[in-house]
């Protein structure tokens, strides 16, 4: 049975796993953000209760 024959599989997982680990690595690291988070104020807004007419 041919697809229990590891030796050719191997060597695609090994050299993928090397492609993950130098390239993806440093392409996800270098990634910026176009906008950066906003501050908040730490204020509140003021909220009123819903005036309902059936109570």
């Amino acid at each position: 049975m041919p697809q229990l024959d590891p030796a050719p599989w191997f060597l695609v997982l090994v050299f993928s796993w090397l492609v993950f680990l130098t390239m993806i690595p440093s392409k996800v690291l270098a990634h910026n953000f176009p906008n950066e988070p906003a501050s908040h104020t730490k204020q509140k807004p003021q909220t009123e209760p819903w005036n309902w007419p059936w109570h």
